[in-house]
């Protein structure tokens, strides 16, 4: 029988997790027994959470705000077999590269339910948009604005377009993840918005359709949205009064926060579904104008949480006094959070779940670097080399900024259900680390 302890630890697993007979399951699948069959490092995906959250999202936004659209963020983590549960989901698609547009159009993703975001989109990726018929274009400057004008020119097409604006709000999270301050690469500044929507009303080619905001990630409080959203529906009015601006859409982004450790919770996604759409529909009937459709952009919050990594412990080192580092199979090559952000974790010894803590180790990787660290001191059981440790909320960025640094190998990605496991991605082979050298 699972202790209070354990109990409460797997509040941070994906939803199907489960001690059993001392071992961790998920989805009905023993975690030893697929990191025996798969390798490690492992990355495991709850397919049933995955639903459930996409679900989730559609129902707590939708039932307050009926004209409403839910959007993935790729950036997060994507993939073929990701994109398909979306699209069987009914939610759009947001990219921000060539690669992310490539992956669901291999996927069969509709593009019309396709928004396309990035600072420096290349002519021939925007090229690229244009001709497969994309939903909308997130133009992020004025560069972009003649850019994808010639774009859309030469194909004799009006493309769709929102404006990405930085309003200037500090969404108190990480420096790094702060993306709406002034101080930041991303978005028209206020003080230049008007001569940006003024631009893209003259572009023949352009059709404006709203506005856009992304504030920063991860936001455990509903604090920055409710306060951009009144400053960026305050514009939109002005701009319908000035230049005849029609606002039909408005996304004040995603950002929406996960449970990384026990002791700080996030907020249930009715906590921002209520706070966000209240405040548009007060903004919005306050400046009498229409209610524009909600875009929400949701990436972290739909597989962050619905993801573990599986690593197999080998080597030690005790120094007395000091610390004990414990060295798995993985690290920094596929998960760069923790040394990147300063990202902290849980972790459950899945082969020994209902064992109690005795010992406080660091989790350390296998690269050759100092900050290769995957959680610092934390409480377990006496690990031994093939201990199995499970590490959850691993759903979101550390799969797509993997890396092959020291030539290691990306892992493979499962999906479990019903207690069965279907290949995502296969891990990859030394043949992987030279097919494209030229000689």
């Amino acid at each position: 029988m699972a202790t209070t302890k354990e109990i409460a630890l797997l509040q941070v697993f994906p939803e199907s997790a489960r001690v059993r007979n001392n071992r961790l399951f998920l989805g009905g699948c023993d975690c030893v027994e697929l990191a025996n069959k798969f390798g490690t490092p492992l990355y495991v995906f709850d397919k049933a959470a995955l639903r459930h959250r996409c679900q989730e999202f559609k129902n707590e936004f939708g039932s307050r705000y009926p004209n409403s659209l839910v959007i993935y963020a790729s950036k997060a983590f994507t993939s073929r077999a990701l994109i398909k549960i979306l699209n069987e989901e009914g939610l759009g698609l947001d990219v921000v590269s060539g690669g992310e547009m490539a992956i669901a159009r291999q996927s069969g993703f509709p593009a019309r339910q396709v928004y396309f975001h990035g600072n420096n989109k290349s002519e021939a990726e925007l090229r690229e948009a244009v001709e497969w018929g994309i939903g909308r274009v997130v133009v992020d400057n004025f560069y972009e604005i003649a850019l994808l004008e010639k774009v859309a020119g030469e194909r004799g097409v009006k493309q769709d377009i929102l404006l990405r604006l930085s309003p200037g709000i500090d969404p108190h999270t990480h420096r790094l993840t702060s993306t709406g301050i002034v101080d930041s690469k991303f978005g028209f500044l206020m003080a230049r918005a008007e001569d940006a929507v003024v631009a893209a009303l003259k572009a023949p080619h352009l059709r404006l359709l709203g506005l856009h905001a992304h504030l920063g990630s991860p936001l455990f409080e509903v604090g920055p949205y409710q306060e951009a959203i009144p400053l960026l529906l305050n514009f939109a009015a002005d701009m319908k009064r000035k230049h005849g601006l029609s606002l039909q859409e408005f996304s004040p982004g995603g950002g929406f926060a996960i449970t990384y450790m026990r002791e700080r919770p996030a907020p249930p996604v009715s906590y921002y579904a209520e706070a966000i759409t209240a405040c548009v529909k007060a903004q919005v009937k306050k400046l009498g104008i229409e209610e524009p459709r909600l875009i929400l952009e949701p990436g972290r919050a739909i597989v962050g949480s619905n993801a573990i990594a599986l690593y197999r412990v080998g080597a030690s080192k005790d120094i007395p006094g000091i610390r004990k580092y414990v060295s798995v199979d993985g690290g920094m090559g596929d998960n760069i959070r923790p040394p990147l952000y300063e990202a902290k974790y849980e972790a459950l010894v899945a082969n020994r779940a209902s064992e109690p803590a005795t010992e406080k180790v660091t989790l350390c990787g296998k690269y050759c670097e100092s900050g290769d660290i995957l959680i610092k001191d934390i409480d377990l059981p006496s690990l031994s080399p093939g201990d199995v440790i499970a590490m959850p909320s691993m759903g979101a960025y550390s799969i797509p900024m993997a890396s092959n640094y020291n030539a290691a190998l990306k892992p493979a990605i499962v999906m479990v259900e019903g207690g069965q496991a279907s290949l995502m991605r296969r891990r990859e082979t030394y043949e992987d680390l030279t097919e494209r050298d030229a000689a």
